[in-house]
């Protein structure tokens, strides 16, 4: 121990060295015991695990079902009438907004309105956020989509027929097991439609039990991989293939929906190759909802601090299309496409096709990531916003839950969406409790108003779907301000967002998340590695490159490397040490050489030991200084690569008689450091708790040095 403790000093010294003893004295720090058994370590959480007790049950099962702590302790009179006015609220504005992502998820308008209903109330049960509403999410409609399409073209389906076959067969729905594939010779059990939420149901179960696994094993932190930049990027550019999805319908164009590699460039080329086939009834009607929802939503935003309640504009559009539509007989006089029959009622359960999985199991992990990785970080910030804390695992398992049991009730996937939850948060929600509200508001819709839909304009939903792309699309307008902030995070943005757009959704958050590490790598590998100055009548060291007004001293280099050393950088490190000191000892060392041999051939001295003598006074003279100290304060950690580089450069100044000392190093550093016998015996290598100690301990060491050579 006495040798660790030895190490750990402010300047670590041989015992025989008197001098130095009497100017510094030597700081013992004894490390903490620690218990390395890997036996020892896997029995205690083996004990921690298995125990039981009535206590730690209780504990279990309330800290699963988060619902019994909270509904217990809730405030009738204080928050009853908030979570009502929020509840109905957001289910007036979800009503149409489920409806309309059917269509994004290649889905009948009715499986949206389930997908609603159900995850409302499995998060009431689940969930640890107060806030946050938990429905249909654009994004994740899209991904869900994209799969369906694939399937349904490999399927053999005609993908040249709209989504809106109706629902005319309710046996249909539940008999279905074989894939179309197999059923050539035979007569089909499932349509179009029914297979459809065939695929979508099995994506949606595949993405819950990969959240609840990723819960169990407490993989959270997969989520600290998509910085805010990246998913504001991915975001953004799902946004424009949402936009580009949405367009045949403002148009009224009868089009295959392209998917794959560069699907919405494909799909743009295929839109102006049929245009001259717009149905002019559509794009009226189209053209007339923005007119109205735009300006409404503007409102809507800019008054918000003065409403009590957004304008249901969307509801008010929906109903005044589809009365326009039904009365104006648009789908027979103009041939519009309509949203068709939605049933009343509830279809029964049916469970995921188990023949698809193999299909679909690789699409579901990015959609699976990105909705637990958006409703976990909007569940924090809410969390943080209102002063009480979420479970990122719990949360994890609550997403999950709200994805596997709807599966069996004919839904798609869902997460959180920050549109609705700022809705929610903003009419009165103190409580999950308006999630139980809006989710009897979708099942009064369900049961009595869905069939009054039938008429509706699929272009109107269209444009419900687009108009609520604004605030996506709107981060163009911070890219400046971004750009000031951190150009680094800037690119990222911009490369996520190209790539999801123009390659795909899953590539593009992929490349995203590849680009945003490399980034990472790219500022370690070649960091900022100034020069420091002393700040006068301080202890103090800075960057000389920033601040003027720095002094330096007489002899000593003082350099700061702003990184971890390891395998990556450790080249950069030696070229950038040999750049800022303007000397590079194995140069040195070889021009020592090569002027000592010039001497013997030309005979100026007359013994090796005097030429060896003025050689080497010679070159130190030379140098201009006699001491470098590495401020290490910006060295997370160090791997053996950076060891090896530290010994190294220690070994080749000290061949020129110049001294190299380590400040400022954190634990871990210096455990890496005596791991690697980097304070060997025999060697002087010295290791200082800051760098003004450092400075003085090479100035006065310097100093006695001169003294003794007067004498």
């Amino acid at each position: 121990m006495a040798e660790l403790n030895n190490i750990h000093s402010v300047t670590e010294v041989p015992e025989g060295d008197d001098a130095k003893h009497s100017f510094h004295h030597t700081m013992f720090l004894e490390p903490q015991e620690k218990n390395n058994s890997m036996k020892a370590l896997v029995v205690k959480q083996a004990k921690k695990t298995c125990s039981c007790s009535p206590a730690k049950v209780k504990d279990y099962v309330f800290s699963f079902f988060p619902v019994l702590q909270w509904l217990p302790k809730y405030k009738l009179r204080e928050y009853l009438l908030g979570d009502i006015m929020s509840g109905v609220i957001v289910g007036v504005l979800l009503v149409p907004q489920s409806i309309a992502y059917s269509l994004l998820a290649g889905q009948e308008p009715v499986y949206g309105l389930y997908t609603s209903f159900f995850a409302g109330i499995i998060y009431f049960i689940f969930g640890t956020s107060r806030h946050i509403s938990v429905g249909i999410f654009g994004v994740i409609c899209l991904m869900v989509g994209q799969v369906v399409d694939r399937e349904i073209q490999r399927a053999g389906y005609d993908l040249e027929s709209a989504v809106h076959s109706a629902l005319t067969d309710t046996a249909a729905h539940v008999n279905t097991t074989t894939s179309p594939v197999n059923q050539m010779s035979q007569e089909l059990l499932c349509d179009k439609s029914c297979y459809a939420i065939a695929v979508g149901a099995t994506v949606t179960f595949i993405a819950g039990v990969y959240q609840v696994a990723m819960g169990f094993f407490q993989v959270g932190f997969v989520s600290v991989y998509l910085s805010d930049s990246l998913l504001s990027g991915f975001v953004t550019g799902a946004s424009f293939t949402i936009l580009t999805s949405q367009a045949k319908y403002l148009l009224g164009l009868d089009i295959p929906r392209s998917s794959g590699i560069g699907s919405l460039i494909a799909t743009w080329i295929n839109i102006f190759r049929n245009i001259h086939k717009t149905n002019i009834c559509d794009l009226i009607t189209s053209f007339l909802c923005f007119l109205v929802l735009i300006p409404t939503k503007e409102l809507n935003e800019h008054f918000k601090s003065r409403l009590k309640a957004p304008i249901p504009v969307e509801l008010v559009v929906i109903v005044a299309a589809t009365l326009a539509s039904h009365f104006g007989k648009l789908r027979e006089t103009y041939g519009s496409s309509i949203a068709g029959h939605i049933p009343t009622g509830f279809l029964p359960p049916r469970p995921p096709d188990w023949n698809l999985i193999p299909n679909v199991a690789l699409d579901a992990i990015p959609i699976a990531i990105i909705g637990f990785a958006i409703t976990v970080s909007l569940s924090e910030m809410f969390a943080k916003k209102h002063g009480y804390s979420v479970k990122a695992n719990q949360e994890m398992y609550a997403i999950g839950f709200c994805n596997i049991i709807p599966s069996f009730f004919h839904c798609f996937t869902t997460s959180a969406a920050l549109a609705k939850t700022l809705v929610k948060e903003s009419t009165g929600c103190r409580t999950q409790m308006s999630g139980m509200v809006t989710s009897l508001v979708i099942l009064l819709v369900l049961l009595v108003i869905a069939p009054l839909f039938y008429s509706l304009q699929k272009c109107v939903l269209a444009v419900i779907t687009i108009v609520n792309l604004r605030g996506a699309l709107r981060k163009f307008k911070d890219l400046p301000k971004m750009w000031h902030l951190s150009r680094v995070d800037t690119v990222i943005w911009l490369v996520t967002m190209a790539a999801s757009a123009l390659i795909s959704t899953e590539i593009g958050l992929l490349v995203g998340v590849c680009f945003s590490m490399l980034c990472v790598i790219f500022r370690t590998q070649r960091p900022e590695a100034p020069l420091l100055g002393w700040v006068a009548e301080s202890e103090t060291y800075e960057s000389l490159s920033a601040y003027k007004n720095l002094q330096t001293k007489p002899g000593v280099v003082v350099f700061r490397f702003e990184a971890p050393l390891y395998y990556i950088n450790k080249e950069c490190f030696k070229s950038t040490l040999y750049k800022q000191t303007g000397v590079n000892p194995v140069w040195v060392k070889a021009a020592k050489k090569k002027a000592a041999k010039r001497m013997l051939r030309e005979k100026e001295v007359d013994s090796g030991g005097n030429q060896t003598s003025i050689s080497m006074g010679f070159v130190s003279e030379s140098l201009g200084f006699h001491t470098i100290v590495i401020d290490c304060c910006a060295v997370q950690f160090l791997d053996t690569a950076g060891i090896r580089t530290l010994k190294e450069v220690c070994k080749d100044y000290g061949e020129i008689d110049v001294q190299v000392l380590l400040a400022q190093c954190n634990p871990s550093v210096r455990s890496s450091l005596i791991r690697g016998e980097f304070f060997k015996e025999g060697e002087d290598r010295l290791l200082f708790h800051s760098v003004h100690q450092a400075v003085d301990f090479a100035l006065g060491a310097q100093g006695r040095s001169g003294t003794s050579a007067s004498k």
